[in-house]
Order: structure tokens, then sequence, then C-alpha cells
């Protein structure tokens, strides 16, 4: 439950960062202040719906389109949001071609960094409390003197 909550929580990030990025950088794509968290909250629904589906697809019909799911699925979650009024709009077939491409890189990039930091500082966790449960019983077998820490 907590490792699908780190992933909801990654992915509404690097979404809202993609978003703010692709806004910066591309002249026809239009995102309202108002509609942002909105539109960051259905652009991730429809990324973590439509990925697999589109993964699917490409398998059973076309494994050449394999390679390009994220920017397909990417293409899609973006059409989809612009779909609601008030928070996307993107002007111009050269802007989705665009927009795709570099929502799709910051998304991927910005995952693998989040969750590559955040499963860091889940392995050095792990490896304090398995240092601590080895120094306990070290100490209950009278190998290592107890602590007598006065603090």
């Amino acid at each position: 439950m907590i490792r699908m909550l780190i992933q909801i929580a990654v992915n509404l990030a690097s979404s809202a960062v993609a978003l703010l990025i692709a806004w910066w950088l591309i002249p026809d794509f239009h995102l309202e202040a108002g509609g942002f968290f909105i539109a960051v909250a259905i652009f991730t629904l429809a990324q973590s719906v439509l990925g697999p589906f589109v993964f699917n697809l490409a398998r059973r019909y076309s494994a050449p389109l394999l390679g390009g799911i994220g920017l397909v699925s990417t293409l899609l979650s973006l059409f989809i949001t612009s779909l609601l009024p008030g928070g996307l709009s993107i002007v111009g077939f050269g802007t989705w071609f665009l927009a795709a491409l570099v929502v799709w890189l910051i998304t991927a990039i910005g995952g693998w960094i989040l969750l590559g930091i955040l499963a860091k500082r889940g392995r050095a966790r792990q490896q304090n409390r398995n240092d601590e449960r080895v120094i306990d019983r070290l100490q209950q077998q009278g190998r290592i003197p107890k602590s007598t820490d006065q603090g």
C-alpha cells in the first residue's frame, strides 16, 4: 500500500513538473492556473490507465510500436486532459507532437530520479534497522557490551 502511494505521489509530482515545463517551453501549450491541479490529476490518471492499455494493444497487434508506447499514451493523456475546459489547451499539430515528447521525456526522467532517491533512502533506513537488530542480538548473546547511554 505504501509503495502504491509513493508511486502515485511520484507520478503526480513528475506530471506537474512536466506540464509546467511544457507550458514554459512551448508557445501554443496553454495551462490555466485555475485548472492546473485538475489537469495534473486527470493527466496522471489517464497516463496510469492508458499506459498498460496501449502496451497491451501494441504487443498484440504491432510489436514494433512497443518502443513508442510512452509517447502514444502521453499524447492520448494530453488529449483527454485537454477535453476538460479551464485546464489545458494545445493548438497546432506540431505543438501536440512537441508537447507529447517534452511531457513524456520529463515524466520518465522525473519518475526515475524521484523513485531512485526514495529507493536509496528506503535502503539506507532498512540497513540501519538491520544493523540495530544485529547489535541487539550480539548484546543479548554477550558478545558485545550493552550500551550505557544516559542521555
